[in-house]
C-alpha cells in the first residue's frame, strides 16, 4: 500500500502534472521581451522602473547637471526649439517628460513677446488714442496676457513634477501652466487635443518609442506639430571622438561629485548611444503618421530637433 497523500505530496503531484500538460503556462512566468536600459539587456517590464528610479534620484540636481555637463549649451538648444516652434497666441501646447518645465517655460515667455508685439503694433496704427484709452487697452491685454494659450506639462516622475511647480513658483510663472503625471505610452488625454507636442531629453528613456510616438499623432488635433529635442549621432569625426570620451570619462564624474550618483549618468551617457541616428528617427516618426518630417542638427549633430506635422 502506498504513502498517504500528505499536503507536500499533492502539491509536488500538481506540479508536476501541470508541467507535462501545460508547460506554457509555467513558461509564461519567466519568459518576456526584453529591452535595453543603458548598455544593459533588461526585461522590458523592469525598465521604465529603472528609468523612474533614475530621474527621482537626480530631479534635486537635474538642472544643475544639465548646465554642468552641456556646458550650459542645453539652454540654447532650448531655445533653438521654441523660436523653431515659433507658438502663435492661443497655442495648446503639451510638453511631454517636461518635468522641470524648461520648454513651458520658454514656450510662455515667447508668447508674451508675441502679445506684446501686437499690443505695440495695434497702438502705432492708433496714434490719436488719448492716454485714458492706451491705458485701458493695456489693462485689457494685462488680463490676458497669454491670448488663452497653455503648456501642459506631463512627466512620468512625481519628483520631477515636484522640482518644476517649485521652480516656476519661484520663477513667478503662475498663468498658463499644469502639471500632469502621465506616461508617453499611454498619454491622460483625450485625442486632438494640443496644437503642439514637445519632448525634449525624453524619450530616449522610453521603453517602447514607436507607442510614445503613436501617442504624440493621437493627442495632436490635424495640423498639430509633433516636436523632439534629443540627443543625437555626431556628424564631425574629429568631435565624435572628443565627445565620446568627454560623455564616458568626463560625466559620471560630475554625477558623482555633483549628484552623489555615478549610475545614473552612466546610464544617460549610454541611453544616448543607444538612440537611433537622425534618418533611422525620422523613419520611426513618418511610420507613426507624421508627415514632412524633417530633422535640424545643432551642435554637429550632438543633438537633434524633430519635427513633423499631423496632415
Amino acid at each position: 500500500m502506498g504513502a498517504p497523500l500528505t499536503g507536500v505530496r499533492v502539491r509536488c503531484l500538481l506540479s508536476a502534472w501541470m508541467k507535462l500538460s501545460c508547460p506554457r503556462l509555467v513558461h509564461t512566468q519567466t519568459s518576456g521581451k526584453e529591452t535595453h536600459f543603458g548598455f544593459q539587456t533588461v526585461p522590458e517590464a523592469e525598465k521604465g522602473k529603472r528609468v523612474y528610479h533614475v530621474f527621482e534620484s537626480v530631479a534635486k540636481k537635474y538642472d544643475i547637471m544639465n548646465d554642468s555637463m552641456s556646458l550650459g549649451l542645453h539652454r540654447l538648444w532650448k531655445d533653438w526649439l521654441v523660436r523653431h516652434m515659433n507658438p502663435t497666441p492661443g497655442t495648446q501646447l503639451l510638453d511631454v517628460a517636461g518635468g522641470t518645465g524648461d520648454v513651458a517655460f520658454r514656450f510662455i515667455n515667447y508668447i508674451r513677446e508675441q502679445r506684446e508685439k501686437l499690443s505695440r503694433n495695434k497702438l502705432d496704427h492708433q496714434q490719436n488714442l488719448s492716454w485714458s484709452d492706451i491705458s485701458r487697452s493695456y489693462s485689457q491685454e494685462q488680463a490676458g496676457s497669454l491670448m488663452m494659450s497653455k503648456a501642459v506639462i506631463c512627466d512620468i516622475n512625481k519628483e520631477m513634477l515636484k522640482v518644476g511647480k517649485e521652480k516656476s513658483l519661484r520663477l513667478g510663472y503662475c498663468e498658463g501652466l499644469s502639471w500632469v503625471a502621465g506616461d508617453a505610452e499611454e498619454l491622460p488625454f483625450a485625442d486632438e487635443k494640443f496644437d503642439i507636442y514637445t519632448i525634449a531629453f525624453g524619450i530616449r528613456n522610453v521603453t517602447h518609442v514607436d507607442k510614445a510616438l503613436e501617442e504624440a499623432y493621437r493627442v495632436l488635433k490635424p495640423g498639430g506639430r509633433f516636436l523632439c529635442l534629443e540627443f543625437s549621432q555626431v556628424t564631425n569625426p574629429v568631435l565624435a571622438r572628443l565627445y565620446d570620451l568627454y560623455s564616458f570619462q568626463v560625466i559620471p564624474v560630475l554625477g558623482e561629485v555633483i549628484a552623489g550618483d555615478w549610475k545614473s549618468y552612466q546610464y544617460l551617457v549610454e541611453s544616448i548611444r543607444r538612440f537611433p541616428p537622425q534618418e533611422e528617427f525620422k523613419e520611426m516618426i513618418e511610420d507613426a503618421g507624421f508627415f514632412k518630417v524633417t530633422y535640424n542638427n545643432l551642435t554637429s549633430g550632438v543633438v537633434a530637433v524633430h519635427s513633423g506635422f499631423k496632415l
